[in-house]
């Protein structure tokens, strides 16, 4: 029997909740590119008990996902949580994040899709926002993030957490709130948005609003098997091969045929069965919508924006900070984290992860990166 792909993978008000709890911003949220959003929602995890000293200082670590990423780091699929916990490494007894010591929060970034309000989430006449979600940057993230750290009763962070656009968003806590950081551990970011990171997204953002049922971005309430799940598969094919290294691909998959398929014939190359596994999955659990505004969001990423360039803003930043690449990152190369180690005052030598699998070496060399935060946390 087919089963057509959700028009949209996002959680959607009435799912069953799973882990998340949420917060309502008290007023609009002002946007850095003008005008205002209204009735922000923010669904975030928790992992652990908050404690907080006379002096302000926490023991809570605020971890910040990447693109398709969302609050749930760790913990199984489920019920309300279609994909187990992305960064599942980290966070449990005797690991870098253990809940018997540290307070861990997570939340889904303004502009997601799994609770947080995003394009896919209702706005306040009941319809979606779709086209309606005005562009948001990685600063005005971090401005409703910190309500969320002020309703939890958080001054300071122990350690805020972030890889690729996590990172991007870790790095803005610290330079837009360096009282408010105590340490910063950045992972396969940059300071700024380069013009190839923006190349290899513009095809992306092109296959998306090419496909018919974008809808000029207002097609969630259309049927299962509608709206752009096409669109949104070719633009994740397209992120994925920039997410690894060719080498990895050369090793795995060479020029082998899928499995009972011969490519001479209509079928497919084992790599492109790869690569249509991922955008498969991705459909089912992400939102078009979002996909763009987030990727419209990285590209706006420059840390020195009315901070009197880069330079100037990451000497803002006074946590102690570890910052660390993958050696095989063609997407965010080594040379973007060489920056940021150079540039804040109180940051360690560049760690380098050596490992083949590129971009999402931040992601598959978990435990390398469990033991770097490890290290970070205990100075």
């Amino acid at each position: 029997m087919l089963v057509h792909p959700p028009v949209s993978g996002a959680w959607r008000e009435g799912d069953h909740p799973g882990r998340r709890q949420w917060i309502t911003l008290r007023a609009p949220l002002p946007l850095e590119a003008g005008g205002e959003l209204p009735g922000v929602r923010i669904a975030y995890e928790t992992w652990g008990t908050l404690r907080v000293e006379e002096n302000g200082a926490s023991n809570a670590v605020l971890v910040l996902h990447a693109l398709t990423g969302d609050s749930h780091v760790a913990g199984p699929a489920g019920p309300g949580h279609p994909t187990p916990g992305w960064w599942e490494p980290l966070i449990g007894p005797c690991r870098a994040l253990d809940p018997q010591r540290w307070f861990v929060v997570a939340p889904n970034i303004v502009g997601g899709c799994q609770g947080s309000t995003g394009p896919s989430s209702a706005a306040p006449d009941g319809r979606a926002w779709g086209s309606r979600f005005p562009l948001i940057t990685v600063r005005d993230t971090v401005a409703a993030e910190t309500e969320l750290a002020d309703a939890l009763g958080i001054d300071r962070w122990a350690c805020v957490v972030g890889g690729s656009m996590g990172g991007m968003r870790a790095l803005e806590w610290a330079a837009c709130a360096p009282h408010r950081v105590d340490r910063l551990f950045l992972l396969a970011c940059t300071a700024a948005a380069s013009a190839d990171q923006i190349g290899w997204a513009a095809p992306q953002l092109a296959a998306i609003r090419a496909d018919p049922g974008w809808c000029g971005g207002d097609y969630h309430s259309l049927p299962p098997g509608a709206g752009p799940h096409a669109g949104l598969g070719i633009a994740r094919r397209m992120a994925h091969l920039s997410y690894r290294s060719g080498y990895e691909l050369a090793t795995r998959f060479g020029r082998a045929a899928q499995d009972g398929e011969d490519p001479w014939r209509g079928g497919r190359y084992a790599v492109e069965s790869y690569l249509d596994h991922h955008a498969s999955k991705l459909v089912r659990r992400f939102d078009a919508g979002s996909y763009v505004r987030l990727t419209e969001l990285m590209n706006a990423h420059d840390v020195g924006r009315g901070r009197g360039g880069v330079t100037a803003a990451l000497r803002r930043i006074s946590a102690r900070t570890l910052v660390a690449g993958v050696s095989s990152d063609r997407l965010y190369p080594l040379e973007q984290q060489a920056e940021l180690a150079a540039g804040i005052p109180d940051a360690a030598e560049l760690r380098v992860i050596d490992s083949p699998y590129g971009h999402d070496g931040f992601l598959v060399e978990a435990q390398t990166v469990s033991a770097l935060l490890a290290d970070l946390l205990a100075s």
